[in-house]
Protein backbone atom coordinates (compact mmCIF):
# COMPACT_ATOMS: atom_id res chain seq x y z
CA UNK A 1 0.00 0.00 0.00
CA UNK A 2 1.25 3.52 -1.31
CA UNK A 3 1.43 6.21 1.83
CA UNK A 4 -0.67 9.36 1.58
CA UNK A 5 0.82 12.50 0.35
CA UNK A 6 0.62 13.76 3.72
CA UNK A 7 2.93 11.44 4.91
CA UNK A 8 2.52 13.16 8.69
CA UNK A 9 -0.91 11.77 8.73
CA UNK A 10 -0.53 10.14 11.89
CA UNK A 11 0.07 13.06 14.04
CA UNK A 12 -3.74 14.29 13.12
CA UNK A 13 -4.75 10.63 14.04
CA UNK A 14 -2.68 10.03 17.23
CA UNK A 15 -4.11 12.99 17.81
CA UNK A 16 -7.81 11.99 18.98
CA UNK A 17 -5.88 9.79 21.49
CA UNK A 18 -3.78 12.76 23.11
CA UNK A 19 -5.37 12.98 26.33
CA UNK A 20 -4.83 9.09 27.03
CA UNK A 21 -1.09 9.18 25.22
CA UNK A 22 -0.11 12.10 28.65
CA UNK A 23 -0.97 9.58 31.10
CA UNK A 24 2.04 7.08 30.68
CA UNK A 25 4.46 8.95 33.62
CA UNK A 26 7.45 6.57 32.47
CA UNK A 27 7.38 7.82 29.32
CA UNK A 28 6.97 11.47 30.33
CA UNK A 29 10.76 10.68 32.16
CA UNK A 30 12.65 10.15 29.09
CA UNK A 31 13.59 13.68 28.97
CA UNK A 32 14.78 14.35 32.60
CA UNK A 33 17.86 13.59 34.12
CA UNK A 34 19.49 11.00 32.58
CA UNK A 35 18.84 12.84 28.82
CA UNK A 36 19.83 15.97 29.90
CA UNK A 37 23.03 14.71 31.52
CA UNK A 38 23.79 12.79 28.44
CA UNK A 39 23.39 16.04 25.90
CA UNK A 40 25.37 18.35 28.04
CA UNK A 41 23.99 21.57 26.94
CA UNK A 42 22.63 23.21 29.76
CA UNK A 43 25.93 23.73 32.10
CA UNK A 44 23.96 25.74 34.27
CA UNK A 45 23.20 28.19 32.05
CA UNK A 46 19.27 28.67 30.69
CA UNK A 47 18.28 27.16 27.78
CA UNK A 48 16.28 27.61 24.98
CA UNK A 49 15.16 24.32 23.88
CA UNK A 50 13.05 23.47 20.13
CA UNK A 51 10.76 20.31 20.40
CA UNK A 52 9.72 19.12 17.07
CA UNK A 53 6.95 17.16 16.89
CA UNK A 54 6.03 17.28 20.14
CA UNK A 55 2.97 15.65 20.65
CA UNK A 56 0.51 16.88 23.48
CA UNK A 57 3.60 18.54 25.29
CA UNK A 58 4.89 15.71 27.80
CA UNK A 59 8.93 16.16 26.93
CA UNK A 60 8.16 20.04 26.41
CA UNK A 61 6.13 20.34 29.81
CA UNK A 62 8.82 18.20 31.71
CA UNK A 63 12.02 19.88 30.58
CA UNK A 64 9.87 23.22 31.38
CA UNK A 65 9.63 22.15 35.08
CA UNK A 66 13.17 22.07 35.70
CA UNK A 67 13.61 25.94 34.46
CA UNK A 68 14.10 25.46 30.65
CA UNK A 69 12.76 27.59 27.69
CA UNK A 70 10.96 25.66 25.55
CA UNK A 71 9.13 25.93 22.08
CA UNK A 72 7.13 22.78 20.97
CA UNK A 73 5.85 22.43 16.98
CA UNK A 74 3.88 19.78 16.07
CA UNK A 75 1.03 19.22 13.13
CA UNK A 76 -1.81 18.29 15.01
CA UNK A 77 -3.61 20.99 15.93
CA UNK A 78 -5.63 18.99 18.68
CA UNK A 79 -2.09 18.07 20.14
CA UNK A 80 -0.84 21.66 20.27
CA UNK A 81 -4.32 22.55 21.94
CA UNK A 82 -3.91 20.05 24.75
CA UNK A 83 -0.18 20.69 25.19
CA UNK A 84 -0.91 24.45 25.63
CA UNK A 85 -3.89 24.42 28.12
CA UNK A 86 -1.73 22.22 30.42
CA UNK A 87 1.82 24.39 29.63
CA UNK A 88 4.17 25.26 32.75
CA UNK A 89 6.01 28.59 33.02
CA UNK A 90 8.43 28.55 30.12
CA UNK A 91 7.00 25.80 27.23
CA UNK A 92 4.96 27.15 24.57
CA UNK A 93 3.41 25.76 21.12
CA UNK A 94 3.01 26.18 17.37
CA UNK A 95 1.14 24.17 14.78
CA UNK A 96 4.06 23.57 12.10
CA UNK A 97 5.07 20.67 9.40
CA UNK A 98 8.49 19.42 10.76
CA UNK A 99 9.22 19.56 6.74
CA UNK A 100 9.66 23.54 6.93
CA UNK A 101 10.48 24.89 10.05
CA UNK A 102 11.08 28.67 10.10
CA UNK A 103 13.78 28.83 12.65
CA UNK A 104 16.97 30.48 12.04
CA UNK A 105 19.94 29.89 15.10
CA UNK A 106 17.34 30.23 17.65
CA UNK A 107 17.97 27.30 20.00
CA UNK A 108 20.65 25.54 21.94
CA UNK A 109 19.25 22.24 21.87
CA UNK A 110 16.51 20.61 19.24
CA UNK A 111 14.60 17.11 20.21
CA UNK A 112 12.96 14.90 18.28
CA UNK A 113 12.08 11.68 20.54
CA UNK A 114 9.72 8.91 20.03
CA UNK A 115 9.17 9.68 16.25
CA UNK A 116 7.72 12.84 17.36
CA UNK A 117 8.43 14.04 13.41
CA UNK A 118 11.68 12.08 12.33
CA UNK A 119 10.66 8.85 10.52
CA UNK A 120 7.07 9.80 10.78
CA UNK A 121 7.92 11.60 7.22
CA UNK A 122 8.11 8.79 4.74
CA UNK A 123 7.99 10.57 1.32
CA UNK A 124 11.87 10.88 -0.67
CA UNK A 125 13.90 13.28 1.62
CA UNK A 126 11.69 14.36 3.70
CA UNK A 127 13.71 13.28 7.00
CA UNK A 128 16.51 15.37 5.59
CA UNK A 129 14.13 17.84 5.60
CA UNK A 130 13.41 17.63 8.94
CA UNK A 131 16.82 17.16 10.24
CA UNK A 132 18.47 20.28 8.05
CA UNK A 133 15.35 22.27 9.78
CA UNK A 134 16.03 21.40 13.00
CA UNK A 135 19.68 22.11 12.36
CA UNK A 136 19.09 25.44 11.23
CA UNK A 137 17.33 26.43 14.06
CA UNK A 138 20.25 25.74 16.51
CA UNK A 139 23.05 28.27 17.51
CA UNK A 140 26.54 27.41 16.73
CA UNK A 141 27.12 24.62 19.30
CA UNK A 142 24.10 23.53 19.95
CA UNK A 143 22.80 19.80 20.30
CA UNK A 144 20.74 17.57 18.38
CA UNK A 145 18.86 14.73 19.66
CA UNK A 146 16.45 12.20 17.93
CA UNK A 147 15.20 8.97 18.32
CA UNK A 148 14.59 7.00 14.94
CA UNK A 149 13.35 3.28 14.95
CA UNK A 150 15.93 0.68 14.35
CA UNK A 151 15.88 -1.21 10.72
CA UNK A 152 17.72 -4.15 12.14
CA UNK A 153 14.96 -4.40 15.54
CA UNK A 154 12.32 -4.47 12.78
CA UNK A 155 13.46 -7.20 10.94
CA UNK A 156 14.16 -9.44 13.66
CA UNK A 157 10.70 -8.81 15.69
CA UNK A 158 8.80 -6.05 14.57
CA UNK A 159 5.25 -6.04 13.11
CA UNK A 160 3.50 -5.59 10.00
CA UNK A 161 5.31 -5.24 6.26
CA UNK A 162 8.98 -3.89 5.79
CA UNK A 163 9.71 -2.33 2.52
CA UNK A 164 13.43 -3.66 2.31
CA UNK A 165 13.68 -0.87 -0.46
CA UNK A 166 13.22 2.16 0.75
CA UNK A 167 13.33 1.23 5.06
CA UNK A 168 9.34 2.39 5.18
CA UNK A 169 6.88 -0.16 7.17
CA UNK A 170 3.43 -0.86 7.44
CA UNK A 171 1.30 -1.64 9.99
CA UNK A 172 -2.72 -1.44 10.89
CA UNK A 173 -2.94 -0.19 14.25
CA UNK A 174 -5.40 1.15 16.54
CA UNK A 175 -5.70 4.49 18.40
CA UNK A 176 -8.23 5.71 20.96
CA UNK A 177 -10.19 9.08 20.83
CA UNK A 178 -10.56 10.80 23.99
CA UNK A 179 -13.81 8.84 24.85
CA UNK A 180 -11.90 5.73 24.33
CA UNK A 181 -13.69 4.75 20.90
CA UNK A 182 -10.72 2.80 19.14
CA UNK A 183 -10.18 3.88 15.63
CA UNK A 184 -8.21 1.90 13.16
CA UNK A 185 -5.57 3.45 11.05
CA UNK A 186 -2.70 2.86 8.74
CA UNK A 187 0.75 4.01 10.17
CA UNK A 188 4.02 3.80 8.12
CA UNK A 189 7.37 4.66 9.64
CA UNK A 190 11.27 4.94 8.38
CA UNK A 191 13.45 2.77 10.60
CA UNK A 192 17.11 3.26 9.41
CA UNK A 193 20.65 1.93 10.56
CA UNK A 194 23.32 3.34 11.73
CA UNK A 195 25.06 3.84 8.85
CA UNK A 196 21.90 6.11 7.33
CA UNK A 197 21.46 7.87 10.37
CA UNK A 198 25.16 8.89 10.10
CA UNK A 199 24.75 10.03 6.33
CA UNK A 200 22.00 12.07 7.33
CA UNK A 201 23.55 14.00 10.26
CA UNK A 202 26.20 14.26 8.08
CA UNK A 203 24.43 15.90 4.81
CA UNK A 204 21.69 18.39 7.15
CA UNK A 205 25.51 19.82 8.60
CA UNK A 206 26.24 18.30 11.98
CA UNK A 207 28.74 16.29 13.82
CA UNK A 208 27.64 13.58 15.17
CA UNK A 209 28.43 12.66 18.71
CA UNK A 210 27.36 9.21 19.12
CA UNK A 211 24.42 6.89 18.16
CA UNK A 212 22.97 4.50 20.49
CA UNK A 213 20.62 1.95 21.09
CA UNK A 214 18.02 2.89 23.80
CA UNK A 215 14.51 2.47 25.27
CA UNK A 216 11.87 4.85 26.31
CA UNK A 217 12.47 5.81 29.51
CA UNK A 218 16.49 4.29 29.68
CA UNK A 219 18.45 6.93 27.28
CA UNK A 220 21.62 5.49 28.18
CA UNK A 221 25.32 5.42 26.07
CA UNK A 222 24.83 1.78 24.72
CA UNK A 223 26.13 0.91 21.43
CA UNK A 224 24.08 -0.16 18.74
CA UNK A 225 22.50 -3.23 18.68
CA UNK A 226 20.04 -5.94 16.59
CA UNK A 227 18.33 -6.27 19.96
CA UNK A 228 16.85 -2.77 20.91
CA UNK A 229 13.67 -0.68 18.96
CA UNK A 230 15.07 2.57 18.60
CA UNK A 231 18.79 4.45 18.23
CA UNK A 232 19.24 7.76 19.55
CA UNK A 233 21.26 10.15 17.63
CA UNK A 234 22.99 12.74 19.56
CA UNK A 235 25.13 15.70 16.86
CA UNK A 236 26.38 19.42 17.63
CA UNK A 237 26.03 22.62 15.35
CA UNK A 238 29.73 23.55 14.71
Amino acid sequence: MTPPLDAQHVRRAFGRAATTYTQHAALQREVEDRLLERLEYYAGEPARVLDVGCGPGRHAHELARRGITVHGVDISERFITIAQAHAPPGATFERLDARALPFTAEFDAALSLCQGAFGLVTGDGEDLLVLAGMARALRRGGRLAVSAFSAYFQVRFGEGTLDAATGINHERTEVRDETGAPKAVDLWTHCFTPTELRALVADAGLRLDAIWSVEPGAYRAAAPTVDTAEFLVVATKE
